[in-house]
């Protein structure tokens, strides 16, 4: 009975200790995660970053309390963290796909090489960045389709960022014929360009010669537009040449095939 009673008296006492510890631990971290929360608010930066760091302050916090009550308390805490290693080994090799995504995603919150908003391209998908998570991103293409793609693709292939420069360069390419006055027809296509408001002056528009062809000259034209304008100018602006062109009597040429009879006597 004597030992029993110390027993019980020393396990009460453990715990006594293992709860006042706790207690204590816990009230300094939510008084040390005040100012934390503060500062991250004032900080610049996506609110998804933010959020998500301060969720790893507050685990990492909280579980220093759980170990160093533990520890005071009389546990073993080597065993306890060799046991939390061996756990976070076996899961790291069964999650591997998953903890990629994870580092992927911090990586991609706190770099920023895209932002919510951004357009881009990525893995055969152009879209509108709806979110970047922890483990995937969320794309808004042009189609309206919503497309989840996991962090690692982003981190591991090219991705185009076409938003990020504020400005585009819309290239095109027009044929005429040989036939055609070549200073004639670059008149035709700034005066088409000029016309056109989404069409930036500066940077200024470029027209220029670039090949010949069998049935013609191709002309090269590179102009400018900001980047939420690039299709609604690289589709008005072939219209508007061609119409041009027509208007001013340019010739579009185009593969053509003549036939020669051979008399056989």
């Amino acid at each position: 009975m004597e030992n029993m009673q110390q027993h019980l008296l020393s396990f009460a006492n453990r715990f006594l200790l293992f709860a006042i510890v706790l207690v204590v631990g816990v009230v300094a971290v939510r008084l040390i995660l005040i100012p934390i929360r503060k500062a991250l608010k004032k900080s610049k930066g996506e609110h998804t970053a933010k959020t998500f760091l301060f969720s790893i302050i507050r685990v990492v916090l909280y579980g220093i309390v759980v170990i160093s009550a533990l520890g005071t308390a009389g546990v073993d805490i080597s065993s306890i963290l060799a046991a939390m290693g061996a756990a976070a080994l076996t899961a790291g090799l069964a999650f591997q796909d998953t903890l990629k995504n994870f580092v992927s995603g911090i990586i991609l919150l706190f770099t920023k090489p895209i932002t919510a908003g951004d357009l881009i391209q990525v893995d055969g998908f152009e879209g509108y960045v709806d979110s970047i998570r922890v483990f995937y991103t969320q794309i808004h293409t042009f189609d309206n389709r919503i497309v989840q793609l996991p962090n690692s693709k982003l981190t591991a292939n090219s991705v185009v960022n076409c938003s990020a420069a504020g400005t585009r360069r819309v290239d095109f390419k027009f044929s005429v014929s040989y036939e055609d006055n070549l200073a004639k027809v670059k008149s035709v296509i700034y005066d088409a360009l000029s016309k056109n408001d989404k069409v930036l002056a500066t940077p200024e528009a470029k027209v220029y010669v670039s090949r010949h062809l069998d049935s013609g000259v191709e002309i090269t034209v590179f102009a400018w537009a900001q980047h939420e304008d690039y299709y609604p100018v690289l589709f008005q602006v072939q219209e508007d040449v061609k119409n041009a062109f027509d208007k001013n009597g340019i010739t579009i040429p185009y593969p053509h095939v003549q036939l020669a009879e051979k008399n056989v006597e």
